[in-house]
């Protein structure tokens, strides 16, 4: 069993470096929340190896990448708090080990990697760095139908993993030196690689990253429409989740589309906000999806999305 001090350093992992997934996190039961504490240390954990960049050359990296695979996958000890309660929770939940391998082997891709040609290859990528721990949530939270479950749970982790990248344009490249807007979509319109780097920001760079946010909200739509298929005492945090990660999209559109030369942030009077209104809407309807086309900032095409919907008619706070 998972020691409660375990929990704890994992629990105050997440409250400092997620706390927009640590907001929706507390609503879910005890029986899953606890398990999502030590998930999201775990990622960070790895995340913030690659993020050393600074302080450890790409060797170093990726050894301690390998001593984190090894450990989580129960093949090396450890007297790691999280690294052992993750061991522990992955086998208890019975995680899929190729998850935690494409996570891995995601996290080391971003020691060499900086850019990406296509959406496809970004894609690949997400698939292991979110939409894997879409995957691994799912497990913990053990849905009667897992399979079709697990499909749309892999959308929403990439819609999740999608908006941090639209919102974070400019803090990548100043701290990373990353960009991970698709090249073939910059090049479509025609924005160069040093207009970024030079945080130029004009309407061809809307244009690039309007068009990903349209992506990106496909997959809201996609992923949203599983959330049905879990357990009934994990919907609503998970719904909140996509409704305060989706009004981000919010924040892009009232600035016009520039992330290039600052970082939109929800504030904490804005997340309660939405809390109130999509607990009412949910005390009306228990349909993620309705409730969803009703709260979020993702535009439906029609009049019945009656929410914050097209966000930039809603007053900033």
């Amino acid at each position: 069993m998972v020691a409660d001090d375990q929990i704890e350093r994992s629990k105050q992992i997440q409250q400092r470096t997620g706390k927009t997934f640590h907001f929706a996190t507390r609503l879910l039961p005890e029986r899953v929340r606890q398990p999502t504490y030590v998930l999201y240390a775990f990622f960070r954990v790895a995340d913030e190896v690659v993020d050393a960049a600074e302080t450890a050359p790409p060797d170093e990296q990726r050894a301690e990448l390998e001593r984190l695979r090894e450990t989580a996958l129960g093949r090396r000890e450890t007297d790691d708090a999280v690294l052992a309660a993750f061991a522990e929770m992955r086998e208890a939940h019975d995680i899929d080990a190729d998850d935690v391998e494409v996570f891995v082997d995601a996290m080391e891709a971003d020691i060499d990697t900086d850019r990406y040609e296509t959406y496809d290859q970004l894609e690949a990528y997400i698939d292991g760095s979110a939409a894997a721990v879409g995957r691994m949530m799912t497990a913990v939270m053990d849905p009667d139908d897992h399979e079709t479950a697990l499909s749309h749970a892999t959308a929403l982790g990439e819609a999740f993993q999608m908006t941090n990248f639209l919102r974070d344009v400019h803090e990548d490249i100043v701290e990373r030196d990353r960009i991970y807007l698709p090249q073939e979509t910059l090049s479509t319109y025609d924005v160069s690689e040093s207009q970024l780097l030079n945080f130029e920001f004009d309407e061809n760079v809307a244009a690039a990253i309007r068009h990903e946010m349209r992506r990106t909200e496909q997959l809201y739509k996609e992923g949203v429409a599983g959330i049905k298929y879990l357990p009934e005492d994990c919907q609503f945090a998970v719904l909140l989740a996509a409704v305060l990660y989706a009004d981000h999209h919010r924040l892009i559109r009232q600035r016009g589309y520039d992330t290039l030369t600052a970082t939109p942030e929800l504030s904490s009077l804005r997340k309660v906000s939405l809390l109130v209104r999509t607990r009412w809407a949910w005390f009306r309807s228990k349909d993620p999806e309705a409730v969803f086309r009703r709260v979020s900032t993702v535009p439906y095409g029609d009049t019945s999305h009656s929410g914050s919907g097209h966000g930039e008619r809603m007053p900033v706070r």
